[in-house]
Parts: C-alpha cells; sequence; structure tokens
C-alpha cells in the first residue's frame, strides 16, 4: 500500500504539520519556489539564448509568454520531490493559502507531473485541528490565484528589467528600477526635498509650575493680552515666517522674559474648568502592515526582521498565517481571547458583546483571518517557552488580539484655563491639560504605538489636582523658553509601510522585501530609525520623473494595482492590458527607446543641491563633489572631492562642503604632534568616511598607521587625544579570569572587545550604542563577552559545539526560519532530516560545513537546470516544448492567459 506525498514550504513548517498526520503520510519541503524566470544569462537553455527576448524572461512577441527555470541550487530540492512521490498513491500539496503558496503548488504540479490524484491542502494555522479539517477539505488548484500572480511577475519583470539597464548607463551600475521599489524610493527623496527646503522659524511661550493642595501641575501660556500665541503649525515652512493672514502673537524673546518676571509674583486665578468625557475603543487584531508598523515602533524590528521572525512563529505553529489584510476573527478565536480576558483581567474587563472588525485595506486581497495566536485556546506568552525576539513578536500578537475582545477605556479630558496679570504686556492667559482613566478597559493589555517619539501614549495617565473656577494655586515657578519649528520628519519603516498602503501601491506582503531592496541597494540608510535617502536615490528619482513621470506617481501605480485586482477577479483581460503597457506608441518599449537617445548621462549623475557651493556627481566608485578654481597659474580647472560614503543629502551643507574641499585642494588638516613619535596626525576623508593617520605617506612609510572615526562622531569634534586613543587601537584592558588577554579595538563592523585566548583563538563582541570604545574597562567588556553570540537575523545560538582543531572560529548551533543550523564563520549548512539539537556533535557539523563550503565554490559552474516555457493555448496548463532540437531535455509547463510567480529580484519589485 502507498503512501501520501505532502508537499510543504520549509523544513521547520513540514516538522510541525508531522505532528498532526497519519502515519502513512509522508512530508516533505520544497524550500520555497521551485521554478522562476532566469535570474541571469546563466541560467538561460541553450534553446533559447539567440532570442532576443531570453534575458527578458517573457517573450513579449508572443503573448508574453513567461520562460520557466529550475534554478541550479534547486535541481536537487525537485529530483528529491520525484523520488519522494515515486510509491505514493496521492499528492497533497500543502504550500501557503495566499497567491504565491498556490503559484509554488502550481509550478510543483507541473514539475512533478504526477500520475496519481493532486490535491490542495490549505490551512491558516497548524495545529491539530486545522490540519484535521484541511484534510476533509482538499481541493483543486485555484486558477485565478495563479493567474494573478504570474500576471504581476511578469509585469514586475517588465518594469525591472527594461528600466534598470537604462539606468546602468545613464546613471551607475548596478541599480535597479522596480513597479513598487521606485516609487517608495521617491517618497523618501520628496520627504527629503522638503526638508532641505524646510526654513526654520523661531518663537517663544512661558511654562509654569503650579501647585494645589499638596499637588503640582504644569501649565503652558496660550493667550496673552487676549490674542493667542504663535506656535509652531502657525509657521510657512518654506519662509520660515508667519504664515499669511495668520491672527497670532508671535512672542519676541524680551517680551518672553519681561512677561517672566511680571508673572513670578504675581496671583494666580483658575478661570475655568472642564471636563469631557470620552471612550477609547480597541484597534482591530493585526494584518500584515499593522503588524509590520507596530513591531517597528514598539520592538524596533525592520519590516523584514517582523515577517522572518513571524513565519517562524507561523511554522511552528504559534501564530495563524501572517500574509493577510483581513482583520476578521473566527468564532474560535474571539472565544479564545475572550476566555484570556475572564481569566486574567476578569469578567468586568470583557467587551458586553463579541467584537468582529470590517476590513478597510483599499486593495484587500485573498485575505481569510487576522494574525492571531492559533489555536483553540491561547498560548500564555510566558507559557510558550519561546525567547527574545520571537517571545516579543508573540507577545505583541497575543496582547493585541485578547484587547480586541476587551472593554473601551473611559477617560476624562481635563482642562484648566488660568489667568495672571501680565503688567504693561496685558492679562496671560494660561491652559493646563490632563487625562484621567477613570475605567482602564483594554488598555490593560494594549496601547498602540505612534509614529511621534515624543507623543503621549494613549494609555498614559496625566492627573490634574482638584481645582474649581476662582482657586488661587501657588506659582512654583515660571520658565521662558525659545522654539525652532522642526523639519517633516523623515520616514521611518512603520511610517513608510503606512503611506504605501494608504496610497495602494504594492501588496503589504511586499513591503518587506522592498524596503530591504531599497536599503540593500544603497537607496537609503537606515539611522536611528528613520529612511535616509542617497545621493544616487536623488540622481535616479530625478531622471525617472523626468522622463518616465508616470512609473513614479502614487496615482498611476495605484491605478496599476487595482488593475491587477481587476485581472485577478476575471473583470479585465490580462493580455490587452500588458500590451497596452508595453507595446506601442504609449508603451514602456517605446518610450524607453525614444527616451534613451535624450538623457544625458552628465546631466542624470548630477545632483543639484541648494546652498551649495558646487554640485554633487555619481561616480563609478561613489558620490563626489565637482568644481570650478582658479589654479596658481591663473588658469580654471576643475577640482572634484570624493564624499564618504555614509554621507548622505541630509548631511551635506555648505560648510561640510567647503571643508571636503579646502581638504582636497590644500592636503589634510593637522589636529596636532604626536608626542610619541613625534609625527603630525592628520584628518582626512576618504570613500569609507573620515579617519585619522599618524604621519604622511611616502617611501620611508607608505603604510602610515590609520583609523576610521566611530560611527556617529563629528569630525568637526575630534581632539589630539581623541585621535591618538583610536591610533593606539587595540587597547589592552587587562587579563581574562580563564586565561588569555581582553582588548578593545575598531573593525569592519564597528568597535568591539575580543577575548585573545591564545593559538589564534579569539572571542568577539559588538559593543553596543552606549559603550566608547576609547573608555570601556575590563569589568563591561567581561560582561558583553559573556552574553551568547548571536547568528544571522539577531539569532542567539542554541549551543556552541566547540571549535575544530586548527579553526580560529567556533561551530554554533542555530534556529533558523527553515529548521536548524549549524554555522562556523560565514558558513551555514542545514542539519539532516532525524538530526536534533541534542543529537548533532561538532564532528557532524564539521562535515556538513565541509560538504556545504564545496558546493558553495563550485556555484556558477556548467549549465543550467531544465526550464519551461508556455505556449499559446487557454487559461488551463498544458506542456510546451522549446523550438530546438539540441535543448536540454526541459521539464513541463503550464501555459496560462493571466498570470504570477512571487516577486523575488529587486528590479521586478
Amino acid at each position: 500500500m502507498g503512501h501520501t506525498l505532502v508537499i510543504v514550504e520549509s523544513p521547520t513548517k513540514a516538522r510541525t504539520i508531522r505532528g498532526f498526520l497519519p502515519k502513512d503520510f509522508r512530508v516533505e519541503a520544497s524550500m520555497g519556489h521551485v521554478r522562476d524566470l532566469p535570474n541571469n544569462a546563466s541560467e538561460i537553455p541553450a534553446a533559447f539564448k539567440g532570442e532576443k527576448w531570453a534575458n527578458l524572461g517573457v517573450n513579449t512577441s508572443n503573448d508574453f509568454e513567461p520562460l520557466y527555470v529550475v534554478p541550479k541550487d534547486k535541481k536537487k530540492v525537485v529530483k528529491e520531490l520525484k523520488d519522494a512521490l515515486k510509491g505514493a498513491d496521492q499528492l497533497l500539496l500543502a504550500t501557503d493559502e495566499d497567491r504565491e503558496g498556490e503559484s509554488i503548488s502550481w509550478h510543483l504540479l507541473q514539475l512533478l507531473a504526477p500520475k496519481v490524484p493532486a490535491k490542495r491542502m490549505v490551512f491558516h494555522e497548524i495545529t491539530k485541528e486545522a490540519i484535521g479539517r484541511a484534510l476533509e477539505q482538499t481541493r483543486e488548484l485555484d486558477m485565478e490565484l495563479v493567474h494573478a500572480q504570474e500576471t504581476r511577475r511578469i509585469l514586475d519583470r517588465l518594469v525591472g528589467y527594461t528600466l534598470s539597464p537604462l539606468l546602468w548607463k545613464k546613471v551607475a551600475w548596478g541599480l535597479s528600477a522596480g513597479r513598487v521599489q521606485s516609487v517608495a524610493v521617491r517618497l523618501l527623496v520628496q520627504r527629503e526635498r522638503a526638508r532641505r527646503a524646510f526654513k526654520s522659524g523661531s518663537y517663544w511661550d512661558l511654562k509654569a509650575q503650579l501647585g494645589q493642595s499638596g499637588g503640582s501641575f504644569e501649565a503652558k501660556l496660550s493667550h496673552l493680552a487676549g490674542e493667542r500665541i504663535a506656535g509652531g503649525s502657525d509657521f510657512d515652512e518654506s519662509t520660515g515666517a508667519l504664515k499669511t493672514g495668520s491672527k497670532v502673537r508671535l512672542l519676541a524673546e524680551a517680551d518672553a522674559r519681561a512677561l517672566q518676571q511680571a508673572i513670578e509674583q504675581a496671583a494666580w486665578r483658575v478661570a475655568a474648568v472642564e471636563e469631557k468625557p470620552t471612550v477609547r475603543k480597541p484597534v482591530a487584531p493585526f494584518t500584515t502592515s499593522t503588524l509590520q508598523q507596530e513591531a517597528n515602533r514598539k520592538l524596533r524590528l525592520s519590516a523584514r526582521e517582523t515577517m522572518r521572525t513571524a513565519q517562524g512563529l507561523y511554522e511552528r505553529g504559534f501564530i495563524t498565517y501572517m500574509r493577510t489584510d483581513s482583520v476578521h476573527l473566527s468564532e474560535q478565536a474571539i472565544n479564545a481571547a475572550r476566555s484570556c480576558v475572564a481569566a486574567k483581567y476578569g469578567k468586568d474587563y470583557l467587551s458586553p458583546a463579541p467584537r468582529q472588525f470590517s476590513t478597510q485595506s483599499r486593495n484587500a486581497q485573498e485575505a481569510h483571518e487576522a494574525i492571531r495566536p492559533a489555536g483553540e485556546s491561547f498560548r500564555d506568552p510566558g507559557a510558550t517557552g519561546l525567547d527574545g525576539r520571537d517571545l516579543a513578536l508573540y507577545e505583541l500578537i497575543w496582547k493585541r488580539t485578547v484587547a480586541s475582545q476587551m472593554a473601551d477605556a473611559k477617560l476624562t479630558m481635563l482642562a484648566v484655563d488660568l489667568e495672571v496679570d501680565g503688567g504693561a504686556l496685558g492679562t496671560a492667559s494660561f491652559r493646563a491639560s490632563g487625562k484621567r482613566i477613570d475605567f482602564a478597559g483594554f488598555f490593560r493589555a494594549y496601547v498602540e504605538g505612534s509614529d511621534d517619539p515624543d507623543a503621549a501614549l494613549e494609555g498614559q495617565e496625566v492627573l490634574l489636582p482638584a481645582l474649581k473656577t476662582g482657586d488661587t494655586p501657588a506659582c512654583n515657578g515660571v520658565e521662558a523658553l525659545g522654539h525652532q519649528t522642526q523639519p517633516p520628519a523623515r520616514y521611518s519603516e512603520a511610517a513608510l509601510v503606512k503611506m504605501l498602503e494608504k496610497e495602494g501601491i504594492g501588496r503589504p506582503s511586499t513591503y518587506a522585501s522592498i524596503i530591504g531592496t531599497i536599503v540593500d541597494r544603497g537607496y537609503a540608510t537606515l539611522q536611528n530609525n528613520s529612511l535616509t535617502p542617497s545621493f544616487t536615490a536623488f540622481a535616479v528619482t530625478a531622471l525617472l520623473e523626468e522622463h518616465f513621470p508616470d512609473l513614479v506617481d502614487t496615482s498611476f501605480t495605484a491605478r496599476m494595482e487595482g488593475s491587477l485586482d481587476e485581472i485577478a477577479a476575471g473583470k479585465e483581460r490580462w493580455l490587452p492590458y500588458l500590451e497596452g503597457f508595453f507595446k506601442g506608441e504609449t508603451g514602456l518599449e517605446t518610450q524607453v527607446a525614444q527616451r534613451e537617445g535624450d538623457i544625458d548621462p552628465g546631466a542624470s549623475r548630477t545632483v543639484e543641491l541648494e546652498g551649495l557651493p558646487c554640485v554633487v556627481r555619481i561616480g563609478r566608485f561613489g558620490a563626489y563633489l565637482e568644481t570650478k578654481r582658479v589654479a596658481d597659474d591663473g588658469t580654471e580647472e576643475l577640482l572634484k572631492a570624493t564624499l564618504p560614503q555614509e554621507l548622505t543629502p541630509a548631511d551635506l551643507d555648505a560648510e561640510r562642503a567647503e571643508l571636503i574641499l579646502k581638504q582636497k585642494a590644500d592636503g589634510p588638516e593637522s589636529l596636532g604632534e604626536d608626542p610619541e613619535t613625534g609625527d603630525q596626525v592628520y584628518l582626512l576623508f576618504g570613500q569609507y568616511g573620515p579617519y585619522v593617520q599618524r604621519g604622511q605617506v611616502s617611501d620611508e612609510n607608505p603604510k602610515p598607521k590609520r583609523a576610521s572615526l566611530p560611527k556617529g562622531a563629528k569630525p568637526e569634534e575630534l581632539s589630539l587625544e581623541d585621535a591618538l586613543g583610536l591610533l593606539r587601537m587595540p587597547r589592552h584592558l587587562g587579563e581574562h579570569p580563564d586565561g588569555g588577554k581582553v582588548q578593545a579595538g575598531l573593525g569592519r563592523f564597528g568597535p568591539y572587545v575580543v577575548h585573545d585566548k591564545g593559538k589564534g583563538e579569539k572571542d568577539y563582541r559588538s559593543l553596543k550604542a552606549e559603550d566608547d570604545v576609547l573608555a570601556i574597562g575590563l569589568a563591561r567588556a567581561l560582561e558583553l563577552l559573556a552574553m551568547p553570540k548571536k547568528g544571522r537575523g539577531g539569532r542567539t545560538a542554541l549551543k556552541d559545539l566547540g571549535t575544530p582543531q586548527g579553526a580560529d572560529e567556533a561551530v554554533q548551533l542555530f534556529d533558523g526560519p527553515y529548521g536548524l543550523y549549524v554555522k562556523q564563520g560565514k558558513v551555514n549548512a542545514s542539519l539532516p532530516e532525524g538530526t536534533t539539537a541534542e543529537t548533532i556533535t561538532l564532528e557532524q557539523a564539521v562535515e556538513l560545513l565541509a560538504a556545504k563550503a564545496t558546493s558553495a565554490k563550485g556555484k556558477g559552474r556548467g549549465k543550467t537546470a531544465a526550464a519551461g516555457s508556455r505556449k499559446a493555448s487557454s487559461s488551463k496548463p498544458s506542456s510546451a516544448k522549446p523550438a530546438a532540437k539540441k535543448a536540454p531535455a526541459t521539464t513541463k509547463s503550464g501555459r496560462l492567459r493571466a498570470s504570477a510567480v512571487r516577486i523575488i529580484r529587486a528590479a521586478d519589485s
């Protein structure tokens, strides 16, 4: 009797689901997608290499027929799946329940070509009950979902692979453009332009500390002689002056200080007291987008880290499926949440009736249920056995879900108006604001975060003493405060995700990869949780705005998203849409061909920023400054100076630019003399940022000692003492209790401490943000060295297997999204089926790592695997064969009228 083969995406998911299936079921993992459009020329089968469209991977002259290939690293997986299918009497495709999962199942079906019944098995949580229901309710492939995914894939490939080569020629090699990616980059650039154009205004106000009946409170000046006092919102961002027509009083410093003196000893009187009851309702359970936003605000996780962690929680059975636009909760989930409320907070904190939420997303897609804890009863965070990032994210999801079924919070908003005689300046009115929480309700479990770091949390009480009209509180002090208006804040990841979703651009499930690509490709840097665009982002955005404005227009991109949804619903035909977008006089293909000759590379590589004495250009090795100057012989010459890689348009002002240009023209600036050697110590700017150098380069000293400035250090504030400290790195801190010396130093990845155990064995730890490499002592270094090392994605090692003889680095065991793996240095190797954390030995790990290292060296050699293309037919899959007889054996692939495969490459985003 045969077995039933179940295919999922990852080993972790396979391990979890295996425990809920009958014994005659065999579970295998496809390791994600098994087939895709070619990534590069080496993946194109020989039969198609001569075709003009081969690099694009889509035959635009034959109904946009995609060319599918099995990547080299997936050949082994496909073979193993085919072997596992032998002897099976049934195939169940249990990939994720969204478009991407449906697409993976379709590709598997085409590659495996099973001769036994094949069904789709879907579930949104991995629990015994959910798997049992899924087995009873298997279905056919949903071709509408497959159609939707392939259409998006083709469209993204057309945009990415048509525009990116243009950017290589006109701006810089290796750049990428994408349907959603380029719009997101433009949002960042537009915000940075607004910040650079911003003109700051200044204003003054007063803050008083008052007391009544033993309680103290704070009040702020609101009016003077009947006129409202100007605040930040009253200023024009483009001029720094008050907005035209503003009926407010701009308080100067002199008036503010005069008023301060006049009212400190005067009698204060309560003019009015207002109490306004209000109710706050809990927010909806998490969707993909809101989870990414809150995890960024509260846990400081990037969108990519959030999705990676959530995927691990889902695959191990802790939460429901993490890619969803729905805020709906099943009856089972509502009952589980209400049970948690009653048990943890008491029945008084339950909402009178079960709450259900409706989805407001502009482009809600194939969602099923909100992200919530899995199961018919929710595991308490403390009883899960989770730790670190996994626990933090699970607890966030648990709290938000439970809070959704709790009672409203009842608050009273308090406002007290006070008056005091300001002498010649007139009567001054102050206002004290407060908030009293009468019944905490859902605040007991969860309060939503804010993108404004200075905003008070909604669940935070601000109490005022009992005050009534006519009371005369005592004045304990008055402070005159000067303010500068602030430019609009840069986007955090949470704010960018929120804006993309609000504008209907892209899909929440792709935001993590899009933001990751923007950072990876150098379009933006992430500093203090803010996304700061680079000079390259400015140059690329300017080119696309001038020559291809529709492609970076938020409204156009949102309409495109709407059309794709219409295609997925069968309301719009996919082929005419792609024809209209790509072909014809107004199509992308024609537009690029026509515009290419009009685009001047010199102009495209130039970034003009207001207020600079020069221009910024994009070169082969990064951005540089360029200006004209008069040489010693009286002739005009070009002066060029490389900009440090970490310098962004936000940091470059006239003063900084002049300093860099001056150093290039006059040579490095000396900070002073090293008393030990007598050499001058110089401050220089290089491609990788500012650094200090002892002595000049000469025949006798071809490689003078150099040291980079620590991240965040300001070159203009660097002293000779600090420079000498950096040049004397690494610092000896003392002896380790276990033997060996402890040092502090600066490396490629920033400041660190190291335990040098001797014989080449060293144990490193990075310094935390609060540590100073020039001041850290032995005690703090030992504390850091005692902390467990972390692997990829910030994971903590499950155990240290030891250091192989003759090696410098230890071998460690980690649990990742695809299961257990061992790591040594930069090499990772997955554990084979059946090997556990308890049974893996150092010797086995060394063998696995050696095999992985050998296979990695062989990557890129040899010919690429089987491919499939599609032939014109109906929307049902059918086989397709390459035209040439000498082509390598190809797998069967389907022909779809409308299509979609997951966005994998940044250029397609």
